[in-house]
């Protein structure tokens, strides 16, 4: 198993790698070419939301999505660790992001997507503990293969992305 475990930290590695790029850096690219900008909003899925006078869900949705994976590999190496303490791991690190975004003055901090990313985590803890209790360490192997794939195909549009960007 420690051969699992070894890949899995390797992939957590690499996710988070890039969700920091992206929250706190927007993928831009060199670092440090954005312009400074603060804000905070308190208010759980307020007027920080509204872009052309309608709700952004895709956004909130977003928000999400992008840390389910967090919640699926949080699962993988502490498949025994109690699910609230997953959970405040994940709202940890979203709490982190908002307060470097404000601290450094490199984006919106914002409570709804503390809330969204904390629930995306939840949604992919739920994900790992229904497979861990339907297939149990077996089923570990499959999902760090399936990461693999993800973070392959993430990784390659990524780079994709740049090189039609920086070109």
């Amino acid at each position: 198993m420690k051969k699992e475990q070894r890949l899995t930290g390797i992939l957590l590695g690499i996710y988070l790698i890039l969700l920091t790029w992206l929250i706190l850096f927007k993928l831009q690219l060199p670092l440090g070419g954005w312009v400074p900008y603060r804000s905070l909003n308190l208010v759980p899925f307020g007027a920080s939301l509204i872009v052309n006078g309608a709700v952004d869900v895709q956004e909130i949705l977003y928000n999400g999505l992008v840390f389910l994976p967090f919640g699926l590999y949080l699962g993988m190496l502490q498949p025994r660790r109690s699910w609230w303490k997953n959970l405040l791991v994940m709202a940890g690190l979203s709490l982190a992001y908002e307060t470097l975004q404000y601290l450094l003055a490199i984006g919106a901090s914002d409570i709804t997507d503390l809330l969204m990313n904390t629930a995306g985590g939840a949604v992919g803890l739920l994900v790992f503990s229904a497979l861990f209790h339907a297939a149990g360490e077996k089923g570990i192997p499959v999902l760090n293969r399936i990461a693999l794939a993800g973070t392959v195909l993430v990784v390659a549009g990524v780079s994709l992305l740049l090189a039609l960007t920086t070109h």
